[in-house]
């Protein structure tokens, strides 16, 4: 029987590395934990819009709202269509004019538009904002002031359906109404097609002299003064203590595609929180419960800390719409709280970025581990394995130390994503091979061993994931301005490297792999392997689990996830700290004891080998959880030893149901016939 050596040398970077990764971690912890502010967003108009189709008064179902935990109105540019459904202006096209007036041919054209102040626009300043937003926005030989006794009327050079829809500017009256009602404002304007410093300077004006307007969450494929204006816009936020709003892309990746919105974030030194809203088409699908769940956990696991709401337009159970939305709000205010977050303006992470030496030594840890992995498929001198080692740790190490180096930490951290599982996993698997056993084991030292083995494993993985979490723990990472790349990856080669250091140790195919010569000879005998019809079967089932279990990484629409398990992850969501991935509790730890069960009572290598491949998917998981950035590392760690406890719960359960198995298939074949 081979001995492979483990390169003690090799292990102690791999210690030191740890210890860099954890004080790495612990800062990062720190950060995260020092950021516990949420703020709870409205629009204003949606309120309005509630006041009005119930017939309450405005003023008080404000009041009601704040109470029940809005912190915040969000604010919009506001459009033609709007001022005239609120009586402010009177807008018409010029045919439309002239069909109620005949008389006014010799100056109305229609094909213009024509706008009509209504007293209430002038005494408010609506008109003249309008006026000039429609000459920033069409150019001033498009806008035309038209004389007249009894009104103050503009005509417009445009299409009459589009302009009515064309978003104008931020209105002061609402900042002001909003902020005076005891809100913070969230400002939501648009970008100016070929923007120019005045437009940018325009829309900060209107929230002039109103203090507590918390920041900025555009409207559009652009942010404001983009491309060119950008730092104009960070330094009028940063003068006013204004947050950047990142909204979440529906697929949860990253955010709505904003150009500009990153390189805007840098500016302002990431003063930026992570904003999630509810998809429209969404929501109503979702009862009132369910949704507040959703805010609870998405605030809690991805750092979400500017809440959007939508309102509810039916009204859920024997409630009004009215006291259904009341209820909603209430309902995410009260969960937040049980949680320990606070409602206010969002809190913002610093600009945290670890000490480049210590992310060096993690560097060289990750380096080392997979020199170490290739000793454990085919041992090479040690001398060789250093000259590795410090050939490769120079290139990787370099660009970080000059302050620099995200794609070498990227790939430092893909690496130990999946070399770190791969060399837990077969750590194990030189203890099963020098384990001897003599006569039948009891069932409880099967399961006893079994659940003693899941855990050493998995805290030799979790090395991996303190690497993966400290290497990309910036606030770049923590933003999900950049991400870990290579997700599937971590699913598929931890399998690939397991499946190489099971061969060089079991008699799989053929005698255990002691050189490349022999990968190609076992290659060929499994390729000339006669295949029976219920080999077909097994792989075609295997492929349909290789496409689920593809399919449902990463962050795309991919597998459809099933009722149950939904069901099944909001009840573990409501009863644990961190929901446990299913690949894990369901799937990887069962499958690891009853690979010790298989150990222990000799059963076939193939079904021995399955269970492996199964068992490494966990170990691969857990580790990848750690490379969702934006989860807090203190909930990523936790979630791993959920998983662990309640899958040693599901093994033990696993292994007593086949050796009950055993022992009744046992029982009936030792059952006398009836004719004897």
């Amino acid at each position: 029987m081979a001995d492979f050596k483990y390169n003690r040398v090799l292990l102690a970077m791999m210690l030191v590395g740890l210890i860099a990764a954890l004080m790495i971690n612990w800062q990062r912890h720190t950060v995260e934990e020092n950021s516990s502010r949420v703020e709870l967003v409205m629009d204003y108009e949606d309120i309005m819009e509630l006041a009005h189709t119930e017939g309450e008064s405005a003023e008080s179902l404000f009041q009601q709202f704040k109470e029940a935990g809005i912190t915040t109105l969000a604010v919009y540019d506001t459009t033609l269509e709007k001022l005239h459904k609120d009586g402010k202006l009177t807008v018409l096209a010029g045919v439309d004019v002239l069909e109620k007036n005949k008389g006014l041919q010799k100056t109305v054209s229609p094909s213009k538009v024509y706008i009509f102040a209504n007293p209430v626009a002038t005494a408010d300043d609506t008109y003249t904002e309008v006026k000039s937003d429609l000459i920033r926005r069409l150019g001033a030989e498009r806008v035309r002031e038209i004389p007249d006794a009894n009104h103050r009327v503009l005509e417009i050079d445009g299409n009459y359906e589009k302009l009515i829809k064309w978003n104008l500017g931020l209105s002061r009256q609402e900042i002001r109404e909003a902020a005076g009602k005891g809100f913070f404002v969230m400002l939501r304007p648009t970008n100016f097609t070929k923007v120019e410093p005045d437009d940018v300077h325009s829309v900060f004006e209107r929230s002039a002299g109103i203090d507590n307007v918390s920041g900025l969450m555009f409207v559009g494929d652009e942010v404001l003064g983009y491309p060119d204006l950008l730092p104009l816009t960070a330094d009028s936020m940063k003068k006013r203590d204004m947050t950047l709003g990142l909204i979440e892309h529906p697929l949860q990746l990253q955010f709505l595609r904003q150009e500009g919105l990153t390189q805007l974030a840098v500016l302002l030194n990431y003063q930026a929180a992570r904003v999630y809203v509810i998809p429209k088409d969404e929501q109503p699908k979702l009862k009132i419960n369910e949704a507040i769940q959703r805010w609870v956990v998405t605030d809690q696991e991805r750092n979400i800390r500017i809440n959007l709401l939508r309102k509810y337009d039916k009204a859920e159970g024997n409630r009004t719409v009215i006291e259904t939305n009341l209820d909603y709000v209430t309902g995410i205010k009260e969960g937040l709280l049980e949680k320990g977050f606070v409602l206010g303006k969002a809190s913002t992470f610093p600009a945290y970025f670890p000490s480049p030496l210590l992310l060096a030594l993690v560097i060289l840890a990750a380096t080392a581990s997979g020199v170490l992995y290739l000793t454990q498929v085919f041992p090479f001198p040690a001398r060789y394995q250093y000259i590795l080692l410090a050939c490769l740790g120079a290139v990787l190490v370099f660009p970080v130390l000059k302050g620099s180096g995200t794609l070498v930490r990227q790939m430092a951290a893909l690496a130990s994503a999946i070399l770190v599982p791969a060399l837990a996993m077969t750590w194990q698997l030189d203890r099963w091979r020098k384990r001897q056993t003599t006569g039948p084991v009891s069932l409880g030292r099967i399961v006893l061993d079994g659940a003693v083995s899941l855990t050493l494993t998995l805290l030799l993985s979790l090395v991996g994931g303190m690497y993966v979490a400290s290497l990309l723990g910036d606030v770049r990472f923590l933003l999900e301005m950049e991400i870990f790349r290579g997700v599937k990856a971590t699913f598929i080669l931890p399998l690939v490297l397991i499946t190489l250091t099971y061969l060089t140790r079991f008699p799989l195919v053929g005698p255990p792999i002691r050189s490349t010569r022999d990968i190609w000879s076992q290659t060929i005998q499994f390729l000339n392997y006669p295949v029976q019809i219920k080999t077909l079967l097994a792989a075609g089932v295997a492929a349909v689990v290789a496409w689920v279990f593809i399919g449902r990484s990463g962050h795309t629409a991919g597998v459809p996830v099933p009722a149950i398990e939904l069901k099944l992850r909001a009840f573990l969501e409501q009863t644990m700290y961190a929901r446990p991935r299913e690949k894990e509790f369901l799937i990887g730890h069962p499958a690891f004891m009853v690979a010790v069960m298989a150990v222990y009572q000799r059963w076939p290598q193939g079904l021995h080998y399955v269970l492996v491949l199964l068992a490494t998917i966990a170990q691969g998981s857990l580790v990848e959880t750690f490379a969702h950035l934006r989860t807090p590392v203190f909930m990523s760690f936790v979630r791993a030893l959920d998983g662990l406890a309640v899958g040693v719960v599901f093994g033990a359960l696993a292994v007593i149901g086949l050796w009950l198995l055993q022992y009744l298939s046992g029982a009936v074949g030792r059952r006398p016939s009836a004719h004897e």
